[in-house]
């Protein structure tokens, strides 16, 4: 259940008003004839990639949902997903990669992008989409993390997303792939791991 949910107010309101009824709206949307009743009767977040499509079927902007129609913010690095990636700094503050647009139902401020490369998290992840995460913790790994899928760095500069496990010794963790064919990881150190808040899929990532 949502619980902030003003974008997601905004977001029935433009379902209501269309002049298509929510059978076809769902059929547009890819989706079963019963997929847009479900969502606003149970106010589920339908999650980035779905969110998008509807914006889109409904002629909306992503700023249309939000508060603040200009919020865009930097991706500005990478992380591995069987593919090994330094953390670097080469960017000024608030430049990046590129810049895309935040989305509605998350806040611009603490909020970070990373782009994934590599195919270890798939089906979940793929290469080239976004993910977006908060920093709980300058350093360390919050409860909270474990046993999620997060955005981590090891001790030697790497970073990753992976599935995180705790370790068979204390300060020492697993990080594991979803792909059968990609590589775990055990018993590294982490310097710092935070949950993945949203997954915006690479089609429909709009870069600003």
């Amino acid at each position: 259940m949502l619980m902030e949910n003003t974008w997601f107010n905004r977001l029935e309101e433009a379902i209501r008003s269309d002049d298509r009824s929510m059978r076809e709206i769902s059929l547009a949307a890819g989706k079963g004839p019963n997929y847009v009743q479900q969502l606003l009767k149970n106010k589920k977040h339908p999650g980035a990639g779905n969110l998008t499509k509807l914006i889109e079927i409904l002629g909306l902007n992503a700023g249309d949902l939000g508060e603040d129609e200009t919020a865009i913010i930097a991706v500005p690095g990478r992380v591995g997903a069987g593919d090994e990636v330094f953390l670097t700094d080469d960017h000024a503050k608030g430049d990046g990669l590129y810049h895309i647009q935040c989305p509605p139902m998350l806040s611009p401020h603490g909020i970070v992008a990373v782009e994934v490369q590599g195919s270890s998290m798939e089906p979940n992840f793929f290469d080239g989409d976004v993910l977006f995460y908060t920093r709980m913790t300058a350093d360390g790994v919050p409860t909270e993390a474990i046993g999620k899928r997060v955005v981590a760095e090891t001790s030697d500069g790497r970073a990753w997303v992976k599935q995180l496990k705790p370790g068979t010794a204390p300060g020492l963790f697993h990080l594991l792939s979803l792909n059968p064919t990609g590589a775990n990881m055990h018993d590294v150190q982490v310097k710092w791991a935070a949950p993945v808040r949203l997954h915006l899929p690479k089609e429909f990532v709009k870069k600003a």
